[in-house]
């Protein structure tokens, strides 16, 4: 019976991915740049405290996802950008469960989390 549960929840999850995803892609490109580099600065802002570390989880795959959606309908420079912090996210994500004991990995993670959301607002001009 997991099996059907996890299934049950996988299903749900996706089906609210597609309402997010659908609602997203209402917005502008410089409105998603925006919600994505807002994204980023929580990641920064949360990864100070290990308490926070499930919604520093959330938080990247949700920008992860934001990511695929606003890249193919952007500038080739946005999208190269775009890729290279998909890439950054996802090493993150991997790393996250061993990083956030470490006050000191988190600071560095926090600190190239603000630089990030720094370039992608940049990129709204």
């Amino acid at each position: 019976m997991a099996g059907l549960s996890e299934a049950k929840h996988l299903f749900c999850k996706m089906k609210n991915l597609e309402t997010i995803k659908k609602r997203y892609l209402q917005d502008d490109l410089p409105t998603r740049l925006g919600g994505i580099a807002a994204n980023i600065a929580r990641i920064a802002s949360w990864s100070s405290d290990p308490v926070d570390w499930e919604a520093v989880q959330s938080m990247l795959e949700e920008s992860e996802f934001f990511i695929e959606w606003t890249a193919p309908e952007a500038p080739l420079n946005v999208q190269a950008l775009l890729v290279e912090l998909q890439i950054q996210l996802a090493l993150w994500h991997r790393i996250w469960p061993q990083v956030y004991t470490d006050p000191q990995e988190r600071e560095k993670l926090s600190q190239l989390a603000r630089t990030w959301s720094q370039n992608v607002l940049m990129l709204r001009e």
